[in-house]
């Protein structure tokens, strides 16, 4: 198979319109979370959440659009014939349920197919294969995978994969429902964590093959190596105990790569905050490399949970970690659970030589795993 390069990436969060604020709002160790002003969150288990701030006045219908605008133009081009994947949960969700209240019944990019066409016009990119991959938490992750596949097996010479999701009242609602929201923040893989908080954001990764990498002005930011992916069956929200899918999906990332498990040197975790999550996470840890204490990072307690978009935002942070061989802490950890220790910090760690395995996991019992490697010596 040929190598897949990661040429370009963009993100928008909590913290900003770009990874360098990302970053350094992760070393920093800050919470881009706080009190949801744009809908009445009275009835509801929680109050905060990791909201994009220049997005509250936006109109109904017009987040989704802001937020892909305000993406692109943080990213530039891409080159010609680049095949596109999106990921999005719940896409234009909260255009949709302004308009059902006023009695329209248009539907406005609420749909993976409209939030296809969406992306399409805001990067000037028309690909008539394009889809939208809506795998719960792990879309994005999958769409990455995807795309790394096309490009591997000479299917594609470029692959843009653009995700992205909001907090709409519409998911706030749905997450307090099953009781999954914590009402004093996300405090990921800690012995007292309750429940997770909901983000939103974007990100757009841009993978090439060798040529194009190598066209590139700056140079690739790293190597997709491989992936793995694996459904535990075992329940429309919980994960599996054993954490069987996620053990499998990473030992399918390993095989592709040819690689062991002592050649990872850190890994991005999913790291919801909730109790079941965590413990499953490390579960599949324990089982994949035994007591090695690998440096392990979580994102949601600093920028919420972003749903689909949370493994392209990962990958884009993941890629920075590489590169300055250092893992931020992980906002919201007070006190490890014991299997934890060693592992999740609340200070910044430092990444030996390695790759970085890169994991979400979903509603449905969805389990994706990437390995990425920094640079990309050509």
């Amino acid at each position: 198979m040929k190598p897949v390069y990661v040429s370009k990436t963009a993100v928008v969060t909590g913290f900003g319109d770009d990874l360098a604020a990302l970053w350094q709002g992760l070393l920093a160790g800050r919470s881009a979370v706080g009190p949801v002003r744009r809908f009445r969150t009275a009835n509801y288990l929680a109050a905060d959440a990791a909201c994009v701030p220049w997005l509250d006045q936006a109109a109904p219908g017009r987040a989704m659009p802001l937020l892909l605008e305000r993406l692109v133009s943080g990213f530039g081009s891409v080159p010609a014939g680049t095949r596109l994947l999106t990921a999005t949960t719940k896409g234009g969700v909260d255009g949709f349920q302004a308009q059902r209240r006023s009695g329209s019944a248009s539907l406005p990019a609420a749909d993976g197919h409209a939030f296809c066409r969406l992306v399409e016009r805001c990067w000037h990119v028309h690909d008539p294969t394009a889809m939208n991959i809506n795998a719960a938490c792990a879309s994005s992750t999958l769409a990455i995978a995807r795309g790394g596949a096309m490009i591997a097996h000479g299917v594609a010479d470029a692959v843009l994969v653009v995700a992205a999701d909001l907090v709409s009242e519409f998911v706030f609602s749905g997450f307090s429902v099953l009781r999954a929201l914590s009402s004093d923040g996300a405090h990921p893989f800690d012995l007292d964590r309750a429940g997770l908080v909901l983000g939103e954001g974007a990100a757009a990764i841009l993978l090439t093959n060798e040529r194009l990498a190598r066209d590139s002005e700056t140079g690739p930011l790293g190597r997709l190596l491989a992936w793995g992916s694996a459904n535990d069956a075992n329940h429309v929200t919980a994960p599996a105990r054993d954490g069987c899918g996620l053990i499998a999906a990473i030992q399918r990332a390993l095989a592709m790569a040819d690689r062991g498990p002592e050649a990872v040197a850190a890994i991005s975790a999913h790291g919801t905050g909730t109790v079941y999550n965590d413990a499953m996470e490390l579960t599949a840890i324990e089982a994949v490399f035994g007591d090695r204490r690998l440096p392990c990072h979580s994102a949601k307690g600093a920028i919420g949970h972003t749903l689909g978009a949370a493994g392209a935002i990962e990958v884009a942070l993941g890629l920075q970690m590489l590169a300055e061989r250092t893992m931020p802490p992980t906002v919201g950890l007070v006190t490890p659970e014991p299997r934890a220790e060693g592992r999740v910090s609340a200070s910044a760690q430092r990444i030996a030589d390695g790759c970085l395995l890169s994991t979400n996991s979903g509603f449905g019992g969805v389990n994706a795993a990437l390995l990425l490697a920094a640079g990309g010596d050509l």
